[in-house]
């Protein structure tokens, strides 16, 4: 089932990296401003976001089941590590998305974006590699 899990989660992260890759050239720097703060939005686009659910279906049980073979408390300290790499990354993110064109322009968001697309490539194909290597040991 792990092996299963693995493979379908390296390939929605293949799928979410080349559609990265593809919006680069859409990247807008002159969005409307929002009239939440940038936290509230980034509740609310994570709980509207359908990969969400998608993303915790696949990679994130791939990852628990990992910090399962480690007893409990490596359970509890990937969920207390994650969500606290969660929250910072998040905040970061809403930093830069609300202020990051102003001051870095289109140019420095699509470097941005072509790094990102491309650790989910290196990532979904390392699932994939792993699932593979799994159900053939």
């Amino acid at each position: 089932m792990k092996e299963v899990i693995a493979f379908v989660g390296g390939l929605f992260l293949l799928f979410m990296g080349i559609s990265m890759f593809r919006s680069i050239k859409q990247i807008d720097v002159n969005s409307k401003k929002s009239t939440h703060l940038p936290i509230i939005d980034g509740i609310l686009l994570s709980l509207w976001n359908p990969y969400f659910l998608i993303w915790w279906a696949t990679v994130g049980a791939t990852l628990i089941f990992r910090s399962i073979s480690f007893g409990t408390l490596g359970f509890l300290f990937f969920m207390l590590f994650h969500w606290l790499c969660d929250f910072f990354w998040c905040y970061f993110l809403s930093i830069l998305s609300f202020r990051g064109g102003q001051y870095f322009g289109k140019k420095f968001q699509k470097i941005v974006s072509t790094i990102c697309g491309a650790f989910l490539l290196f990532f979904g194909g390392k699932f994939i590699y792993d699932s593979i290597k799994m159900f053939f040991i």
